[in-house]
């Protein structure tokens, strides 16, 4: 365990974590430069799309160091890639409970960010050893002396700590390899000839072998055909392979004290497998390790099959992607217009858009998504309380005696220059700003609280909007406080349709009723009898627009004659459309639902 390193690489999103791990890759000859490619540890097309890490990814690289005038000495160096947008923060707090330090990457010309404040307390708490670096130094508008000052500042050590480097040029790199091997300590292990023990930290699936769970060997060993237990799930079963990420999965003999790799477990039964799983070898009797506090949603939306012919296939893969991202959550859901679906727990506005493409991309499966909302406590006039994840199971108003809702503390890091836009930002998603400082190099902070659900209203992209890019926001949960909310049904043909209801502000009810009938006017297609919108909130009737009917030209034919013969098939064809309009039922394209649930273009 001496010659083994496991560190992660954490930042703030877009300051280079990808590329750098590529550098380090191409330098350690982990991968041969003609398969070399950018962003190699990105494994799914959407993340290569996106330029984003959505997915920790593990690696395992030799690396050589002379130490002096000794031998040449082979190390063992597992890195974990992780996500940096704040989303995924889950994804990162599960990587740094495997790694014994972890490179604390900053942007050279962007300088500490909030995420990366953020980013650096999980670390701190998981009392990893923390090597700082500045990225990006060869970039034209680098400001690499100040970065490196402002990140010593914040960590409080010596300047000459802080490591410069170019992910795109590789300069730096090498020296860097050498400082991991020298500042982040070997692994250790308080057990040995006890049997062997590892914690699962994330899982794959594949249809033929199963789980693959991605395991940290804490004591003894694991090897192929071993039988071992899962001790949360209480499942016995035999290994049937045992390997390394060279990023590839590699099988190996076995896996020992202190390495990170894969164990494929055979099971294909869903809901078995759990991330902070305790993996133990049949003849250890060591205790479960520690495992992962449950990730809690954010934001929750409900999921519809296009036709209830295609409820099996969501929820199988909904399942499928379980195994994949242990933060979704769901359970079965129903309504009486959409039918049976499932109730979807995220962790974020950008963690349901990922999800849902992944349906798509990867399961060929188009779910009606309903308008995302946040969970609330109500208290209703009898005094019972009821926890409300969505806007269909939100009481009418004359029932309500009080409603709570969870605040978020926001840290903001902005230049100075667009404070007052961010002023004025902050008074119209209900914030209240506790204070302002400044923060080095011409930049300053604002500490503000503001409800949850103002923050999940699109605020993120209204920040980077105002701010043109340069501002930065982390966030963590307070206290719940008393909401001032209404709940906002969409009619359509007079009846209400689940999926466009929504919680707004009362202070806004009326600007967000006029929007959503306007939006829905335009996107929805004109029906062959006249289409009334109407948005309700509070038992009345705030906004409203009519859709003219379709109309086929029934006098058409007629070339002359009286004109009461023209007047009078225009009086049937109306009488007809009246009939039609009292028993019709409109049926709304999938594609109106997902221009709905997306947030409105300036």
């Amino acid at each position: 365990m001496q010659h083994i390193r496991n560190f992660s690489i954490i930042a703030h999103i877009d300051h280079g974590k990808s590329t750098l791990a590529d550098r380090m890759l191409e330098l350690t000859g982990t991968i041969e430069k003609r398969k070399m490619r950018e962003q190699v540890l990105d494994a799914m097309d959407l993340e290569r799309e996106r330029g984003i890490t959505i997915k920790m990814q593990p690696v395992r690289m030799r690396y050589t160091h002379s130490n002096g005038p000794g031998p040449v000495q082979e190390y063992a160096l597992n890195l974990i890639d992780t996500p940096g947008h704040i989303d995924f923060a889950y994804e990162v707090s599960r990587a740094l409970t495997a790694v014994e330090g972890v490179l604390l990457l900053v942007d050279a010309t962007q300088g500490i960010q909030a995420q990366t404040l953020a980013t650096l307390a999980l670390a701190r708490s998981a009392r990893c050893v923390i090597i700082p670096v500045v990225s990006k130094i060869d970039a034209p508008a680098a400001r690499t002396k100040e970065v490196s000052a402002e990140i010593a500042q914040a960590l409080g050590v010596p300047e000459s700590d802080v490591l410069p480097v170019s992910g795109k040029t590789g300069e730096g790199v090498a020296e860097l390899l050498e400082a991991i091997v020298k500042r982040i300590p070997p692994p250790k292990s308080e057990y040995s000839g006890q049997g062997g023990r590892g914690l699962v930290f994330d899982f794959s699936y594949s249809e033929h072998r199963g789980v693959v769970a991605f395991v940290r060997i804490v004591d003894g060993e694991v090897k192929a055909r071993d039988a071992i237990t899962l001790l949360g799930a209480g499942k016995k079963m035999t290994v049937l392979e045992v390997g390394c990420f060279l990023p590839q999965e590699r099988p190996t003999d076995a896996l020992k004290a202190g390495e990170i790799g894969y164990i494929v477990t055979g099971i294909k039964e869903p809901g078995i497998a759990l991330v902070g799983d305790t993996v133990r070898t049949g003849n250890c009797t060591l205790p479960a390790l520690p495992g992962y506090a449950t990730p809690r949603p954010v934001v929750w939306a409900s999921l519809y099959p296009q036709s209830q012919d295609g409820f099996v296939a969501l929820k199988h893969a909904l399942t499928r992607l379980k195994l994949s991202d242990a933060a979704l959550s769901f359970e079965e859901d129903g309504s009486s217009i959409l039918g049976k679906g499932f109730r979807c727990g995220f962790l974020g506005m950008l963690h349901m858009e990922i999800v849902t493409e992944r349906l798509k991309r990867e399961f060929d499966i188009e779910p009606t998504i309903t308008t995302p909302s946040i969970t609330y406590e109500i208290t209703d006039v009898k005094g019972k309380v009821l926890q409300v994840y969505t806007p269909a199971q939100f009481p009418d108003h004359n029932v309500i005696a009080s409603v709570r809702e969870q605040w978020v503390k926001i840290a903001i890091i902005t230049p100075p220059t667009y404070l007052s836009a961010l002023t004025q930002l902050l008074y119209e998603y209900e914030a209240i700003t506790n204070a302002t400082n400044l923060f080095g190099d011409g930049r300053m902070t604002i500490e503000a609280e503001m409800p949850l659900r103002e923050l999940m209203r699109g605020f993120f992209d209204k920040l980077k909007s105002v701010s043109s890019g340069f501002a930065s926001l982390s966030y963590e949960f307070t206290d719940v406080r008393t909401a001032n909310v209404v709940r906002l049904d969409v009619l359509v043909a007079e009846e209400v349709v689940p999926a466009f209801s929504r919680v707004v502000s009362s202070r806004r009810v009326e600007e967000e009723a006029r929007s959503a009938v306007d939006r829905l006017a335009k996107a929805i297609p004109r029906q062959m009898f006249v289409l009334k919108i109407q948005a309700k909130a509070g038992g009345r009737i705030i906004a409203s627009h009519t859709l003219s009917a379709m109309r086929k030209d029934v006098t058409g034919y007629l070339y002359g004659g009286d004109v009461s013969r023209k007047k009078k098939l225009l009086e049937k064809q109306k009488k007809g459309k009246e009939r039609r309009g009292e028993h019709a039922r409109v049926n709304i394209p999938q594609d109106v639902f997902l221009k709905m649930v997306k947030p409105e273009a300036d």
